[in-house]
């Protein structure tokens, strides 16, 4: 289930930018807000057509595609339905099961603890968790699970927030360590009620404690700050959440992020006034596509093991892209501050360790900040993240371009659509600067 999402060119992004922000309007003749506006598909034909296609071929019963620039409400592509079985059209309020897009939010929680300097980027967590102070890392990473030596370098909240802590995931590793995460309930996610892989016969811990504590007694598969390695970092982030701020993590979140930003549609667990609207999941296989969660009896209609800070959320369209408007507005969502300028700029940052080894990962040739990747260079001002069923979500913080593709299949990497649509965004803008 790889969650990677490529990203668009600054360059290309500032072109257009420069398009919409200056073109008829900077000649002085009209105001460009008193533009006729033309509609989405207008404006992104290939995108269109991509959105399209996949659901006139019978891939996907339906996918949304939402657009914005800075504060202007958001601009959709939709086709199809929640279901191949359903007559309900799919739009920007349909619900979605978002898995590591879950990542960014949980990073720019933490980001306002740093802020308010309750906790420090880079400061140990034992001073928060006592029992992460002395952990044991693999010799061979993925080896023996007995064969061990004393980690040299504490693990922080940066750690964390960059997957450079050196610990583990069910969905990454292989071998011993697996095998002991599941036998441990260390598994932070849930897909289905039917018998799949790799949630199938294993039970999730109870509770976000018992959860930090079980993790406390597994070695690290690397040393921290040595490696970039996918993992549980933002699930134990959202216990951090809880030891620094006092609240249970969802309840954190709900407060600080999702209330401010007007995300009502949001959270752990799909109520039943909001069941209608959640969309079914698939799983893509042997050239079928069937059902393994479908809205009206998802697993989301029950409450999680705990509020998975890695990959738990359902959200819609309409509200991951008031978060998203929100990073764009450099923390601020209509006339409501959520965070600091600097949080978010900080969080959307490159927050890597110096020393950390990116070779042949998902981030190679980028950067990472809190909970997702950030570009570099030419891709400067890019921050996002994918998750498990095909959803992509993006943020430009310097030209206030905003993005996300809705769709529902497992594994993500089953059909190309996280793939094409960044690129297929990109094709529209490019076409757009040339005409202008």
């Amino acid at each position: 289930m790889q969650d990677q999402t490529l990203l668009l060119s600054r360059r290309s992004l500032l072109r257009s930018a420069g398009w919409l922000g200056a073109g008829l309007a900077g000649s002085g003749l009209i105001p460009a807000r008193l533009l006729a506006q033309p509609s989405a598909e207008e404006m992104y034909p290939a995108l269109t057509n991509l959105v399209y296609e996949y659901v006139a071929s019978g891939r996907l019963p339906g996918v949304v595609a939402a657009l914005g620039w800075g504060s202007d409400a958001p601009m959709q592509i939709a086709r199809g339905t929640m279901a191949f079985d359903s007559a309900v059209p799919v739009d920007l309020d349909s619900l979605y099961r978002i898995y590591s897009m879950t990542k960014p939010v949980t990073g720019m929680a933490a980001m306002l603890l740093v802020d308010e300097g309750k906790i420090g980027l880079d400061q140990p967590i034992s001073d928060f968790l006592p029992k992460f102070a002395q952990m044991q890392v693999q010799v061979t990473p993925d080896g023996s699970i007995t064969d061990l030596k004393p980690a040299q370098t504490a693990i922080t909240l940066r750690h964390l927030l960059t997957h450079t802590a050196g610990l583990g995931y069910s969905i990454i590793q292989k071998g011993p360590i697996k095998e002991a995460y599941e036998a441990a309930g260390l598994v932070p996610g849930q897909a289905s009620r039917l018998s799949i892989p790799p949630f199938s016969g294993v039970k999730t811990v109870p509770s976000l404690t018992e959860f930090a504590d079980k993790l406390a007694e597994m070695p690290l598969v690397y040393e921290p700050g040595t490696r970039w390695s996918y993992s549980v970092g933002l699930d134990l982030v959202g216990r951090v959440i809880e030891v620094v701020s006092g609240q249970s993590f969802d309840a954190f979140l709900a407060q600080r992020i999702f209330g401010p930003c007007g995300m009502a549609s949001t959270g752990f667990q799909v109520s039943a006034a909001q069941a209608p609207r959640l969309t079914t999941n698939y799983i893509v296989h042997d050239g079928k596509t069937d059902p393994i969660d479908p809205g009206a009896t998802s697993v989301y209609l029950d409450p999680p093991a705990f509020p998975f800070g890695g990959a738990g959320l359902v959200s819609s369209p309409r509200d991951y892209d008031r978060f998203l408007m929100m990073l764009a507005g450099g923390g601020t969502i209509g006339s409501t501050r959520v965070m600091s300028e600097a949080a978010v700029r900080l969080g959307t940052s490159n927050l890597l360790p110096a020393s950390t080894d990116i070779s042949g990962t998902w981030v190679e040739g980028a950067g990472f900040g809190a909970g997702g990747r950030v570009g570099l260079g030419a891709d400067a001002g890019t921050f996002g993240w994918s998750g498990a069923a095909g959803t992509v979500g993006f943020v430009n913080t310097r030209v206030g371009l905003r993005a996300g593709l809705f769709v529902q299949f497992m594994p993500s990497s089953a059909l190309p659509i996280p793939e094409e649509f960044p690129k297929a965004v990109l094709t529209d803008i490019s076409a757009m600067k040339k005409a202008a």
